[in-house]
């Protein structure tokens, strides 16, 4: 009997893990446990929510960062989330929105990247990478209208064409490629300008690393969702670079002296906004 499972699910093997569960075991998807009954009917639930991310180019590669701060309605969830992960060896993902159904989906797609490997023996092309997240958010819709939306940023190398890319969604599972740099979440229309006018040409990572905390600390200088660098409790954001060498989780300590840089020359300038 052991056997004859095994070999039935060797025969409808496939390369995508998440058509795999969708196939056998649908009730295990993200997006699959829609709230049911008057409560999914009334308003929204109060759940938390994860903002905001900002990714930009430099040159050589690709960087993204993401504050730490969750809210639920007016309540501070949380200040210690984390809202970029390493997706595979050569991209990153950054995720806004609910923050329970977000994590959820990465891990899934964190899986359906390594499974892909392990069926195919070769990585996923990276426009096969956001080909593949835009599937997964699609299949979020029905959450999504109930007001448990999911929208992240994708970034990588593209190791056939040697440079890194930028990748934003829509609700739908829309993709788009974005040049130079972008932002999603609330505090997203702050973070933009901040980056319009920050960020230039073939940044070192260095210079990539603090125009990202300028733009986070602008972002949370004007959102309340957004938490800015926390010198109290020693936080700081999350911050990945993926370049020919693969994804790197930026060091506490190189946080630590880009958040005070900032802190330190907006307090020597003295201005109100």
């Amino acid at each position: 009997m052991q056997e004859s499972t095994a070999n039935q699910v060797a025969a409808n093997a496939t390369s995508s893990f998440t058509e795999h569960l969708q196939r056998d075991r649908p009730e295990l998807l993200p997006f699959s446990r829609s709230p049911q009954g008057a409560a999914s009917a009334a308003a929204p639930l109060q759940v938390p929510h994860a903002t905001t991310i900002v990714a930009m180019s430099y040159d050589g590669g690709v960087l993204m960062a993401g504050d730490r701060r969750a809210t639920m309605g007016n309540i501070i969830a949380s200040r210690h989330i984390e809202k970029v992960f390493p997706a595979d060896r050569f991209s990153v993902l950054g995720i806004a929105g609910t923050a329970g159904i977000a994590i959820d989906l990465t891990r899934l797609f964190q899986v359906e990247l390594e499974h892909y490997e392990k069926i195919e023996g070769t990585l996923l092309s990276l426009e096969g990478k956001a080909n593949r997240l835009g599937a997964m958010i699609r299949g979020n819709l029905p959450l999504a209208l109930q007001g448990l939306a999911v929208v992240p940023l994708f970034a990588g190398f593209d190791t056939s064409a040697g440079v890194g890319r930028l990748f934003s969604y829509d609700v739908t599972g829309g993709r788009y490629e974005e040049h130079e740099h972008h932002s999603v979440g609330s505090g997203s229309v702050f973070a933009r300008g901040a980056l319009k006018k920050l960020w230039r040409p073939n940044l070192t990572a260095a210079e990539a690393l603090a125009v990202a905390v300028e733009s986070l600390y602008d972002a949370a200088d004007d959102d309340s969702a957004t938490g800015g660098p926390d010198t109290v409790r020693q936080l700081w954001p999350v911050v990945y670079t993926v370049d020919s060498s693969g994804a790197r989780r930026i060091p506490e300590a190189e946080l630590a002296a880009a958040a005070r840089n900032v802190i330190e020359a907006r307090t020597i300038a003295g201005r109100e906004a």
